[in-house]
């Protein structure tokens, strides 16, 4: 019994990671309608309609200060990687987008042993290398199969630079999960999103037709159910544990590329996979049996 308890949150959180990769994939198509700016804004105005009645229905508590505080900071760089990151979509591939991107976990390994005080073990470091290693053999492959024009350049930099922002954005995830519930961190995240993001609605917000809208609208009910699953695993494991299951989002991305957008699966994509795949395992394994002799103690 106790094993299936240990063993929950890398299930949510490898739930969260397929339902955010869907997500990427219907917001790469709104971006490519109205633009990520406009894209990322409305599915702000989307999250908040959807969650404020569940937050509301739950007893709506005002958060306290701090609270307040960690939840306006992680808007501000959720809006900031969110919206470098579906720029980047418009102009990469999506499963070559998500490979850049998947630096970002192993810069918030080390973010967490500075902000949250985790210790770094060699499981995690182990696990996160294999992971990464994955990434690098299908990220080189796709890379190598085209020229690297200035457009496609601009879009590998806004990857890395939305890497950076999600690095923090993960290690903020943690501290966030120990203050707040799941529903009020969903909430609150799509209101300073928006709020960001709104102040550059008057010149840059494009209205989306009935087709986009609908995108971003089931785009923005994943993003909910997918933050919620985090926020419920990230409050139950530490951040290092499962930060390797983020990995798991290539195994989606190249799915949801092919059935979406046509991306064909190749023999580099396949080995990275099987590379991602072991890091996750690693990283998972060494999760229970730190939390298992944790109990002990």
């Amino acid at each position: 019994m106790q094993g299936r308890h240990t063993l929950l949150p890398f299930v949510a959180a490898t739930l969260g990671i397929a339902l955010f990769s869907l997500m990427d994939a219907m917001m790469k198509g709104a971006s490519l309608a109205v633009g990520a700016y406009s894209a990322m804004l409305v599915r702000s105005v989307f999250g908040v309609a959807m969650m404020l009645p569940l937050w509301w229905l739950r007893g709506g508590a005002w958060p306290d200060g701090a609270a307040l505080r960690l939840h306006a900071l992680r808007g501000a760089v959720s809006a900031a990687m969110a919206t470098s990151f579906f720029w980047a979509l418009t102009i990469l591939p999506l499963a070559e987008g998500i490979a850049l991107s998947f630096i970002a976990p192993l810069i918030a390994l080390y973010l967490a042993a500075v902000v949250l005080g985790e210790k770094i073990t060699r499981g995690a470091i182990g696990g996160s290398l294999m992971g990464l290693a994955g990434v690098v053999v299908i990220a080189a492959a796709r890379l190598g199969e085209q020229d690297m024009g200035r457009e496609s350049a601009l879009g590998v930099a806004a990857v890395l630079v939305s890497a950076v922002f999600y690095a923090v954005n993960l290690v903020l995830q943690r501290k966030q999960a120990l203050m707040a519930g799941p529903v009020e961190v969903a909430l609150f995240q799509s209101v300073f999103c928006g709020l960001f993001l709104g102040l550059f609605a008057p010149w840059w917000l494009v209205v989306p037709d009935a087709g986009a809208a609908g995108q971003i609208a089931m785009s923005a009910a994943l993003a909910a159910i997918s933050l919620m699953l985090l926020s419920w695993a990230y409050g139950r494991a530490e951040a290092q544990a499962l930060l390797t299951v983020e990995y798991t989002a290539f195994i989606w991305a190249s799915l949801m590329g092919w059935l979406m957008f046509g991306e064909k699966v190749t023999g580099a994509t396949v080995a990275g996979v099987v590379l991602i795949v072991i890091g996750c395992w690693i990283a998972a394994r060494h999760g229970r049996a730190e939390h298992s002799e944790q109990t002990a103690l």
